[in-house]
């Protein structure tokens, strides 16, 4: 019973000592039109979608394992593409950031972002 109880205790000390960093990322469509193949890129990663409809929100949780800029691109109701550079990630930060796309190839972040290490 002892032994049990001692295993249990390392596994609990060893769970947690682990620790799993993400960003809950939301892309809300403000700009007043369907967009199409939306890619967001993030140090050493990247997600998308192939439509996202006027005022629809796009949610995704992602893991930041280098440093850089978040860019996101995607082809306008209009065929244009848009092209835009948003804030800085590093490695390890966690929170909420949350992306409006505007108008005319536009967007606002809000980050909501521990630093990174």
């Amino acid at each position: 019973m002892k032994c049990a109880a001692l295993f249990c205790t390392a596994v609990l000390v060893l769970l947690a000592g682990c620790h799993s960093y993400h960003i809950d990322t939301t892309v809300e469509n403000r700009t007043g039109a369907p967009i199409q193949l939306l890619e967001v890129d993030y140090p050493d990663a990247s997600f998308g979608a192939n439509s996202l409809a006027s005022g629809a929100d796009f949610h995704y949780r992602i893991a930041v394992t280098g440093d850089g800029p978040l860019k996101i691109t995607y082809t306008a109701a209009n065929g244009a593409q848009a092209q835009i550079t948003g804030p800085n990630l590093a490695n390890r930060q966690q929170g909420r950031l949350e992306i409006t796309l505007l108008p005319n190839g536009k967007a606002d972040f809000h980050p909501q972002l521990t630093p990174g290490s």
